[in-house]
């Protein structure tokens, strides 16, 4: 932030706030087992946008411990549609998808109400996209990357934002 500081000045006054914030985000994610978190805060014309991208490895195991199927047709299959009632509800679209040098994959993205905290009853409303990327040799291990965004009024650019960023995904 010091560095974004002295290269954006506009970004004095909220300084505090956005180290706090990324900081917030980087627990959260380390928490929740990430491996890899990217955070962008920027102030476009006095509008502050900001948005992360985590990389966690998940089992796919169901609450039992049992090894679910790591097939993308099978991953998406196992997530739920939401469908908006109203205009401005929470929504998501489950679809697979192809990553170049990857293959198939499942993903979901839509605008949906997220825990403030593990365990919070309270929620917010962001911009979600979340790709399920099967680990090669493995039958019980994922790749999740998620993208989200708490600016609303974006949700179709930040989707086509996190696509591109997950597009680049491999494995070495």
């Amino acid at each position: 932030m010091d560095e974004r500081t002295r290269e954006i000045p506009e970004l004095a006054p909220c300084h505090t706030d956005l180290t706090n914030m990324l900081r917030k985000m980087a627990k959260d994610a380390h928490d929740s087992g990430a491996v890899y978190m990217g955070c962008m805060a920027e102030n476009f014309d006095g509008v502050p946008l900001s948005a992360t991208v985590t990389v966690s490895v998940i089992g796919a195991k169901d609450k039992q411990g049992v090894a679910l199927s790591t097939d993308p047709r099978a991953i998406a299959d196992s997530l739920r549609t939401i469908t908006a009632r109203r205009d401005g509800d929470a929504w998501r679209t489950v679809t697979t998808v192809d990553i170049p040098g990857v293959g198939s994959v499942a993903r979901t993205y839509g605008v949906e109400d997220l825990p403030v905290a593990q365990g919070d009853t309270r929620t917010l409303r962001m911009v979600l996209t979340q790709t399920y990327i099967p680990v090669p040799g493995t039958t019980d291990h994922v790749v999740l990357v998620s993208g989200a965004s708490p600016v609303l009024d974006l949700a179709e650019a930040f989707h086509d934002i996190f696509e591109a960023v997950t597009s680049t995904f491999r494995f070495v």
